[in-house]
């Protein structure tokens, strides 16, 4: 390990606040990853006369397991729990036995439902585990924000490298663009297309993206105007050293320090504007699990505190272990603190 890199990870962990926020933040990664085998309505693996199956990968039907029907079998149905336990068998649920579309059909009182012992967290206003919602939330959330993170920052160093390095007129002419680009309103062109195009995940990622790669053009742009007049760069265009080779190796790694620092807090940003667009109604489709739409249900059932109380927590937990783990980075790239 370069001496350089100890030290900058000596500075992270010195943070104790950032070194524990990257430690919860694995953890949410690792749960949303495995989300489906925390949270499902089918089970993880069913012993049935000998033999192994997993439910969770292929659908079988009532037949089966000794049932009347060819439909997919209900595990849930107390029938075929009783089938399967009749020929000594097992059957293995996930921690959590519902999916984030689960509907509870089997609740005591109109939903929304309070916490108890089947829902932990209760239920939201159509009867689905709102636990169930938030780990499937957080896997939508986090995947939305590092694609759009690390799609944002290619562009937004390429575009930055190019205005910096080259100067003059591409300076100027990019500055202008970005300048009349960055005053579009993005909310209302969501609004003004989600009349004619139905929004989905990817629809979402590829119309923000075309506003969210301006937040690092700054910083890059900044570090190669600085950089392209040092003597090191000076002596590779003597040497004939062409300007691709001088970007990509000369210059880029000074800008990426600061490009590094940034990119936490462009995630959190991306969170933070999804889940406004959910609240909103003019996000990922009906239905598909949302931290925003969660805190619009609070919103609109005050009479169940738990969804405005559940959703406000897991939003203000995710957005502050991203903006602590970035602080941390910021700290652990500063040359003042890394010397």
């Amino acid at each position: 390990m370069r001496e350089m890199t100890r030290r900058r990870l000596e500075v992270f962990k010195s943070n104790r606040r950032a070194y524990y926020s990257a430690y919860l933040l694995l953890f949410l990664v690792l749960l949303s990853l495995l989300a489906p085998l925390i949270a499902n309505d089918k089970p993880l693996l069913v012993r049935y006369e000998g033999r192994f199956y997993f439910p969770i990968l292929k659908a079988y039907s009532e037949t089966t397991f000794g049932g009347d029907f060819e439909t997919p079998a209900n595990y849930k149905d107390p029938y075929v729990e009783e089938l399967i336990l009749a020929k000594e068998g097992r059957v293995v649920w996930p921690l959590v036995r519902y999916r984030y579309d689960t509907i509870n059909y089997d609740l005591k009182a109109p939903a929304p439902t309070p916490p108890d012992d089947h829902n932990w967290l209760g239920t939201d206003d159509q009867g689905r585990d709102v636990l169930a919602r938030l780990i499937y939330g957080y896997s939508v959330s986090l995947a939305f924000g590092f694609l759009l993170t690390i799609l944002s920052s290619l562009v937004g160093v390429a575009v930055g490298a190019m205005q910096g390095y080259y100067g003059g007129k591409v300076d100027l002419l990019g500055q202008r663009f970005i300048e009349i680009w960055s005053g579009m309103p993005m909310l209302f062109l969501l609004i003004i297309l989600s009349s004619f195009v139905e929004a989905s995940f990817f629809w979402l990622l590829g119309i923000m993206l075309l506003f969210s790669w301006m937040s690092l053009v700054g910083v890059v742009r900044a570090e190669f105007l600085r950089g392209r007049n040092l003597e090191y760069v000076r002596s590779a265009k003597a040497l004939g050293v062409s300007h691709g080779v001088i970007m990509r190796r000369h210059i880029l790694p000074n800008a990426m320090v600061a490009t590094l620092t940034f990119l936490p807090f462009v995630m959190s940003g991306s969170i933070a504007t999804l889940t406004s667009l959910d609240f909103l109604g003019f996000g990922l489709p009906s239905g598909a699990p949302s931290l925003g739409e969660l805190l619009a249900q609070g919103k609109q059932n005050l009479h169940a505190p738990h969804l405005g109380l559940c959703a406000f927590f897991s939003i203000a937990f995710l957005l502050s272990i991203l903006v602590f783990v970035g602080e941390g980075l910021r700290d652990a790239f500063d040359p003042r603190l890394s010397l």
